[in-house]
């Protein structure tokens, strides 16, 4: 398993590109799907977001390893980023939402909703 690239970008401002958005959803699928401990995406996420996270468990039955399609992304504002992405893994799908906020150069996770 392949650790996704660190959510930081050049200068304050600059927006994450697609393949960084769709590597961060891969890695909350599969600690979502019991096939990645939470810990590994804890430099991603807020405290809250962590935790949140943490309590959620598995939540994604999934036969096979969950795959994150194309994420489709809005900005809110500034400095902000929502995101949802399909995530595939088996029979059934399910939506995984994302919101992001850019904290100096890095991008952090502050909210993970999944159904």
């Amino acid at each position: 398993m392949s650790t996704p690239l660190a959510l930081v970008w050049g200068p304050a401002g600059s927006r994450p590109d697609e393949r960084a958005l769709r590597h961060l959803g891969q890695a909350l699928a599969e600690v979502l799907a019991g096939r990645r401990p939470p810990e590994t995406v804890a430099d991603r996420l807020t405290e809250r977001a962590y935790q949140e996270l943490v309590r959620a468990g598995r939540m994604l039955d999934a036969r096979r390893p969950p795959f994150a399609g194309r994420p489709h992304v809005t900005e809110p504002h500034d400095g902000a980023i929502e995101m949802c992405l399909l995530v595939h893994c088996g029979d059934r799908g399910h939506v995984l939402a994302l919101r992001l906020e850019r904290r100096g150069v890095q991008w952090l996770c502050t909210d993970v909703e999944t159904a």
